[in-house]
């Protein structure tokens, strides 16, 4: 996953503790833009000591964390994201000129 990619929550199952520090969670099925990508702790506690991808959203921001030195605004785990299934811009083009081509064949 990199930044600027659009991703689309496959899970939004928190519990009650993320639910009361974060001020903006994601929802299931909904589409969102990678603001940023960096590693982060498995856990939101002291002494998390597993790595994960962890993900900043442009749609959501919520406050510090409150386990980090540098005070980085909570993320969330990239595993509760899929990939948005978009076309290159070029294969894009293409669809876009064969359905006008289509729709010109069903008006004639």
């Amino acid at each position: 996953m990199i930044k600027g990619q659009k991703v689309v929550c496959i899970n939004d199952t928190f519990n009650g503790f993320v639910k009361a520090v974060y001020t903006q969670l994601p929802v299931k099925g909904v589409t969102y833009t990678i603001r940023e990508v960096f590693l982060g702790r498995e856990k939101i506690v002291k002494g998390g000591d597993s790595a994960t991808v962890g993900l900043l959203l442009n749609e959501l921001t919520n406050p510090p964390d409150p386990f980090h030195v540098g005070k980085q605004e909570l993320g969330f785990s990239s595993e509760r994201f899929a990939p948005l299934e978009e076309l290159p811009p070029e294969e894009e083009a293409v669809d876009e000129e064969l359905e006008a081509a289509v729709g010109d064949f069903a008006l004639n």
